[in-house]
């Protein structure tokens, strides 16, 4: 699997409370390899989509657990002893500071859960 290094990220909030939103119309849209999308806010947390096909770079959060949630695909979290495997409708919780690389062998769909304050690249 090639690195793709043309990562499409907007941490703008594009859906106010009470606002639908729409995730299958998102993906009919997204012509990017790499996406990531904040759709929300609740509290001091956001709600992100990522539309994902390929491969992030290793990186970790020193403050900030992530939360990953696969609606479709498949997504491969690589840590420094052992992949995590996730397909549709299963998640995860990566702690901070853990050092992880987010893959996706084939075009894959998934929520994410993190503070509104991370920076998705990494610390």
């Amino acid at each position: 699997m090639q690195n793709q290094l043309e990562y499409n990220t907007h941490l703008d909030i594009k859906f106010d409370h009470f606002e639908r939103i729409d995730i299958p119309q998102m993906v009919a849209e997204n012509t990017h390899q790499w996406f990531n999308q904040t759709l929300t806010q609740v509290n001091e947390s956001v709600v992100r989509l990522g539309i994902v096909e390929g491969e992030y770079h290793w990186h970790k959060h020193d403050n900030d657990d992530e939360f990953f949630f696969v609606l479709e695909g498949q997504l491969l979290i690589d840590l420094e002893d052992r992949t995590i495997e996730l397909n549709p409708n299963q998640g995860v919780t990566i702690s901070k500071g853990v050092l992880h690389r987010p893959r996706a062998p084939k075009k894959t769909v998934m929520l994410m859960v993190e503070t509104s304050t991370i920076e998705p690249t990494g610390d």
